[in-house]
């Protein structure tokens, strides 16, 4: 048995020529993961589009309609900073399914990664930052709802704090919110998760490593999660536009079998979306989002998952 992996037929909902969000890095990572042999065709699963009913666990019955029918108001639609479109619907919709599809693998087969997810500021009524509806937070309450777990540990190292995650979950005693991020970034407001953690600007590989290492075992052994989310951004990267972090290629690659074998290690099962990542290079995005690919396919055969 190989590492599960989800992925999502599709990728690309057109943008605007120039637009900040690399929305090709869907479709290149899954063709990079085959071309790379990382990981074989028979590996990736398809999900399915979630019942709002699901989606409204987390987001209002008038944001989810008004989202879904694109009668959002300009403001709203600005927040979220990405232009409104049917196909956009379909694929937010298609990546929360795949962030709920991920959980259920990983916790049948120890570990399981995405190929999308990760939209940590979207909050309840509203986006924000490039995300739509909080595919971590709702995956998060379909598997209380159905019974599946009883706890879970969510893992966020994206550059910028898991606001909406954070939000979300603040009065939720089963759910357990970690968010260790460049502190002078965006959000400009933070909300209070269970923990931040807020680095200073141009913190590098070694520094960053050490100091997630005196956080993710210790919380681990106090949580005593049924199931660990993992948001795996890379633009903590020296070359992301909007990180402020300075981590090498290394430096990610050293994180994600820091977090992956930590938790695999001590029988915690791991469900990994790949985060934010924004440069002007798109082969190399898809690159530095491909490790955590990389490192779980290791990890996955290592512990003979």
């Amino acid at each position: 048995m190989d590492l599960p992996i989800v992925y999502h037929p599709d990728y690309v909902a057109p943008l605007p020529p120039g637009h900040r969000f690399p929305m090709e890095k869907f479709r290149q990572l899954h063709e990079t993961l085959i071309a790379d042999e990382v990981a074989h065709p028979s590996q990736f699963h398809l999900p399915e589009l979630p019942p709002h009913e699901w989606i409204e666990l987390v987001h209002t019955p008038e944001y989810v309609r008004d989202y879904c029918e694109g009668t959002l108001d300009a403001k709203a639609q600005r927040r979220i900073g990405l232009p409104w479109s049917p196909a956009l619907v379909n694929r937010t919709c298609v990546a929360v399914g795949g962030t709920i599809l991920t959980a259920q693998l990983a916790l049948s087969h120890g570990l399981a990664c995405n190929t999308a997810g990760g939209t940590h500021h979207a909050f309840p009524s509203y986006g924000s930052g490039f995300c739509i509806f909080n595919d971590m937070a709702i995956a998060s309450h379909v598997l209380l709802h159905l019974g599946l777990v009883q706890k879970i540990l969510i893992v966020d190292l994206d550059v910028h704090q898991g606001d909406g995650t954070a939000f979300i979950f603040q009065d939720d005693p089963r759910v357990f919110t970690f968010s260790m991020h460049c502190e002078v970034n965006f959000p400009g407001t933070k909300q209070a998760s269970d923990r931040d953690v807020p680095l200073p600007q141009g913190m590098d590989d070694q520094e960053y490593l050490q100091t997630l290492a005196n956080y993710l075992p210790d919380l681990l052994s106090e949580v005593k999660p049924d199931l660990v989310f993992y948001d795996a951004g890379v633009d903590v990267h020296l070359g992301d536009r909007l990180g402020k972090l300075a981590l090498s290629d290394r430096g990610v690659f050293c994180r994600e079998m820091q977090v992956l074998s930590t938790c695999v290690a001590q029988g915690y099962p791991v469900a990994c979306v790949i985060g934010g990542g924004y440069a002007d290079d798109l082969n190399a995005i898809v690159y530095r989002h491909s490790l955590v690919h990389r490192v779980a396919s290791d990890v996955y055969r290592q512990y003979r998952l």
